[in-house]
C-alpha cells in the first residue's frame, strides 16, 4: 500500500522537489527554536533556559575604550560628504585590532565571542564607510572561511595578516546576472596543467557590488569551476570553488567604485585570465566544488551577526533620539510627545527596540553555544533591518524638520538614507520572506517533512511509511490540540513562569499550534506550487519571525530580572507580536485558494479567527506608559535605547546637544509647570516663559536658583531644535569630479558599460 502511495504522490509531484544546490542549502547548519515552533508544542522551559550572556570583560572593554574613542575620531557629516576614510583612521583601527575581531588569539586576532562582534558592529554601525570596514572582515569573508575549511598553509600565513589589516579582504560573489539567485553564477575558472606541471586555475569573471573591493588586496571569489581533463579528481564539473586571490596579480582589476546610498566602498571586481595555483582554493584542492556548502554553513550562523547588528542600531538610535526629542520640542506649549500620535510613534519605536534587541542576544548566544540556524538567520535579517528601517521612518516623522534637513547636527537622516542597503544586501528581504524563510523551514525545521521528501525520491519504501506515518500522527495531533487551544485560548499550554507573562507563552503556544496545522495542510495542499505562492509563504514567514520575537523578548525579560518597570515594554511588545501573527493567519485563511480546504479556511475559517483573535494589539492607554520610558532620563531609557550606541559628549553636535537639553530639561520640568500654571491662572502677565521668570521669583513661585536653571534649559532647547545653514559656498557644487572629461568622454563611459 504504501508502495503505491508513494508512487502516486511522486507522479502527482504533491511534495515541493528539491534542487542540488537546495539540497546543500537544507543539509548545511542545524534546526534550533524554530524546531519548536514548527513543531506544534513548544518546549518554552527549553526555551527559557537558552543562553542570554552579557560581554566578556575583555570584550566590553573593547567597546568602552577602542570603540568609543573611535566614534570621538570620526567626523561623520565629512564623512559623508568626502567619502574618504582618513589615514589616521584606517591607522587606528589596525592598531587596536578592528579588523582581527574573529580570528583566533593564536593567529594574532581577538577571538572574540559572535555577541561581541555583533555589540561591536552594533556601535560602529553608525560610521557609514567606517562601519563597514569593521564589518566585512569580522563577518562572511577571507577569515571565516579560512578558520572553518583553510588548510594549515592558508590559515598561517593568511589570518595574522588579515588581523593586523595588513590584507583588506572583500567576498567576491555577485554578478550583473546573479543577485539573490547567487548559486547561478557565471564566474569562470578553468583547471590545467601549466608548463611547470602545476595545476592551476585560468579565472575570468565579472563582479559587482562587491563590499570593499575598491580598498581591498583580498578577494575571496565564488566561481563555477571546470576541470575538462579531471586533473582534480572531481568531474569536469566540480561546481561552486572559492579561490583567493591578492591584489597585483595579472589580469585582476580592483579600485573602481559603484556609489551606494549612504556612501561606503563598493564596487566591480574584474578578471581577465586570472593563474592562480590550485593550492588558491580555499581549504586547497580536495575543497573544490564545495563552496556553495561553505557559503551555506556560514550564513547558517552568519547572517544573524552583521545586518541584524545595524538593523538593531536603527532601532535603537532612532528611540535614543525620539524619546528626548518629544520632550525637548514643543508646540502649542506642551512637549508634542504629550500628543497621542506623536506618542504611538514613540511608544511602537521604544518597544520595537527592546524586542530586536533581545533577538540580537538571544540568537547571537545561540551561535556562540553551536547552533547555526539558517531559518532563524534569515528572520533575523529581513525583519531586523526592516524594521531598523521603519524605526527611521517614525524617528523622522517624529523629528520633521529637523529630520530632513541634512548637516552635522542631523541625527538620523544618514540613518534613514542608507537603510535600503541593510534590506537589500546578503539576499533581498522580498526574497528571504516569500522564498527562504518559509521554503527552507517548512522542509528542515518540519519533524518529518525532510525525511518524507528523501525517502519519495530515493523510492525508499520502509523509510517513506515510516515517515509517513509519524507525519500523519504528527498532523492529527496537532490538529486535536488546536481544537483544544482556541477553545481554551491556550490555556493548556504550560508556561515555563507564573507571573503575568505566563498568559503570553499560551498564546504562543496556541499560535505554534496552529501554524503547524497550517503548514502541513500547506505542504499538502498546495504542496510543489509553494515555490511559486512566494505571497502564501510570506505570511507564514511573517507568523513564524514574530512567534520568534515574542519568544526572545520573553526571555529578555526573565533574563534582566523582570524588571516591574519594563513590563509596561513587555505587554505592549508581546501583544503587538501576537497581533502580527494574528494578521499572518488572516492573510493565510484569505488567500489559501485550494478546494474545499481553501473554501473551509476562507469562510468558517476566517469567522472564527476573528471572534477569537490571539491579540486586538496595544491600546492607546499603553502607548502613552510605553513611551515614557524612553521620554525621562535615567536607566530604563539607558537600557531600552542608548545603551550599546555610545555616550555622546554634550557639546557635540546632533545627539551630543538634544541629550544635554533634555537632562536640563528634565530636572527643571516641575518648577517651569508651576510657573507655567501660575501664567494660565493670570497670576503673571507677561508673554513668555522666559519673561516670566524674574516675576515668578518676586511673586514666590520659584527660587532664584530655579529661575536660573530654566534659563540654561531654555538655552539649551533652542539651540538643540535648531538646524544647520550653509552659505552659498558650502551649499553649492560646481562639479561632480576634479576631472571633469572622464565624465564627458562617451567612448570611455561606453567602453566601461560595454566592460561590465
Amino acid at each position: 500500500m504504501f508502495s503505491m502511495i508513494l508512487n502516486k504522490l511522486d507522479k502527482a509531484k504533491v511534495l515541493p522537489r528539491i534542487s542540488d544546490t537546495e539540497r546543500q542549502a537544507l543539509n548545511a547548519g542545524s534546526v534550533w527554536i524554530d524546531g519548536d515552533l514548527f513543531s506544534g508544542n513548544p518546549d518554552f522551559h527549553s526555551m527559557m533556559r537558552e543562553a542570554y550572556p552579557g560581554l566578556s570583560p575583555e570584550e566590553q572593554d573593547f567597546l568602552d575604550g577602542p570603540v568609543e574613542e573611535l566614534l570621538r575620531r570620526v567626523d561623520r557629516w565629512e564623512l559623508s560628504n568626502t567619502r574618504r576614510v582618513p589615514d589616521e583612521i584606517w591607522a587606528f583601527l589596525r592598531e587596536k585590532g578592528f579588523f582581527g575581531l574573529i580570528i583566533p588569539k593564536e593567529y594574532g586576532g581577538s577571538g572574540f565571542s559572535t555577541l561581541g562582534r555583533s555589540a561591536v558592529m552594533m556601535k560602529t554601525a553608525q560610521l557609514g564607510p567606517v562601519g563597514t570596514m569593521v564589518v566585512i572582515p569580522n563577518t562572511l569573508g577571507a577569515a571565516e572561511l579560512l578558520m572553518s575549511y583553510g588548510t594549515d598553509a592558508q590559515k598561517s600565513h593568511y589570518l595574522p595578516k588579515l588581523a593586523t589589516g595588513e590584507f583588506v579582504p572583500c567576498f567576491g560573489l555577485t554578478e550583473p546576472t546573479a543577485g539573490s539567485d547567487a548559486a547561478s553564477i557565471r564566474a569562470q575558472g578553468e583547471v590545467f596543467k601549466a608548463e611547470d606541471g602545476q595545476i592551476k586555475l585560468r579565472l575570468n569573471f565579472t563582479k559587482r557590488y562587491i563590499t570593499l573591493a575598491p580598498v581591498a588586496n583580498l578577494v575571496s571569489l565564488a566561481c563555477q569551476l571546470r576541470d575538462p581533463d579531471g586533473l582534480l579528481g572531481r568531474g569536469e564539473f566540480p561546481g561552486i570553488t572559492v579561490v583567493l586571490l591578492e591584489k597585483g596579480m595579472k589580469g585582476l582589476r580592483l579600485g573602481d567604485h559603484h556609489l551606494p546610498i549612504g556612501p561606503f566602498d563598493n564596487g566591480p571586481i574584474y578578471g581577465e585570465d586570472v593563474v592562480v595555483p590550485a593550492d588558491n582554493i580555499i581549504g586547497g584542492p580536495d575543497q573544490a566544488g564545495q563552496g556553495w556548502r561553505m557559503l551555506m554553513e556560514q550564513l547558517g550562523g552568519g547572517r544573524a551577526v552583521s545586518l541584524p547588528a545595524g538593523g538593531v542600531a536603527s532601532a535603537k538610535a532612532a528611540a535614543a533620539a525620539v524619546g528626548p526629542y518629544s520632550m525637548v520640542r514643543e508646540q502649542f506649549d506642551i512637549p508634542i510627545g504629550w500628543m497621542e500620535g506623536v506618542t504611538a510613534k514613540v511608544a511602537r519605536t521604544a518597544a520595537m527596540a527592546y524586542v530586536l534587541e533581545s533577538s540580537r542576544i538571544y540568537v547571537c548566544a545561540g551561535v556562540d553555544a553551536g547552533h547555526h540556524p539558517p531559518v532563524i538567520s534569515a528572520i533575523l535579517k529581513q525583519q531586523t533591518t526592516e524594521l531598523g528601517q521603519q524605526m527611521l521612518i517614525d524617528g523622522m516623522d517624529v523629528m520633521a524638520g529637523a529630520g530632513v534637513m541634512q548637516g552635522p547636527n542631523n541625527i538620523l537622516g544618514s540613518g534613514y538614507i542608507s537603510a535600503p542597503v541593510s534590506v537589500t544586501v546578503e539576499g533581498a528581504n522580498i526574497l528571504t520572506r516569500t522564498l527562504m524563510i518559509f521554503g527552507q523551514g517548512a522542509v528542515r525545521c518540519h519533524p518529518y517533512a525532510l525525511a518524507t521528501l528523501g525517502a519519495l525520491e530515493n523510492k525508499d519504501v520502509p523509510a517513506f511509511r515510516k515517515a509517513l506515518i509519524g507525519w500523519l500522527g504528527h498532523s492529527i495531533a496537532n490538529f486535536g490540540r488546536g481544537i483544544v487551544r482556541s477553545l481554551t485560548r491556550g490555556a493548556t499550554v504550560k508556561a515555563p513562569v507564573s507571573d503575568e507573562t505566563a498568559r503570553y507563552f499560551k498564546k504562543l503556544g496556541w499560535a505554534s499550534t496552529r501554524f503547524a496545522v497550517l503548514t502541513d495542510l500547506a505542504m499538502f495542499c498546495v504542496g510543489g506550487k509553494l515555490k511559486q505562492r512566494g505571497q502564501l509563504s510570506g505570511r507564514f514567514a511573517d507568523a513564524l519571525s514574530w512567534m520568534v520575537f515574542g519568544v526572545t523578548t520573553l526571555r529578555r525579560f526573565q533574563a534582566e530580572g523582570s524588571r516591574k518597570e519594563d513590563l509596561p515594554v513587555v505587554h505592549w511588545a508581546l501583544k503587538y507580536c501576537l497581533l502580527e501573527v494574528q494578521r499572518a493567519f488572516e492573510g493565510i485563511y484569505a488567500n489559501f485558494d485550494t478546494p474545499v480546504v481553501g473554501w473551509l479556511l476562507r469562510y468558517p475559517g476566517r469567522f472564527f479567527l476573528k471572534i477569537n483573535p490571539l491579540s486586538s494589539g496595544p491600546s492607546d492607554a499603553e502607548d502613552r506608559r510605553v513611551a515614557a520610558a524612553i521620554q525621562m532620563p535615567g536607566d530604563q531609557y539607558q537600557r531600552i535605547a542608548l545603551g550599546g550606541l555610545g555616550s555622546p559628549r554634550d557639546d557635540e553636535p546632533g545627539m551630543g546637544r538634544l541629550l544635554h537639553a533634555w537632562r536640563l530639561i528634565s530636572a527643571s520640568a516641575e518648577p517651569l509647570m508651576r510657573v507655567k500654571k501660575a501664567m494660565r491662572h493670570g497670576k503673571i502677565r507677561v508673554p513668555g516663559v522666559i519673561e516670566a521668570l524674574d516675576l515668578a521669583v518676586t511673586e514666590g513661585v520659584i527660587s532664584e536658583e530655579e529661575a536660573q536653571r530654566i534659563r540654561e534649559a531654555e538655552t539649551a532647547r533652542l539651540a538643540a531644535i535648531q538646524v544647520d545653514v550653509f552659505d552659498k559656498e558650502d551649499y553649492y557644487r560646481d562639479s561632480l569630479s576634479r576631472d571633469n572629461d572622464r565624465h564627458d568622454d562617451s567612448d570611455h563611459s561606453l567602453a566601461r558599460a560595454a566592460n561590465e
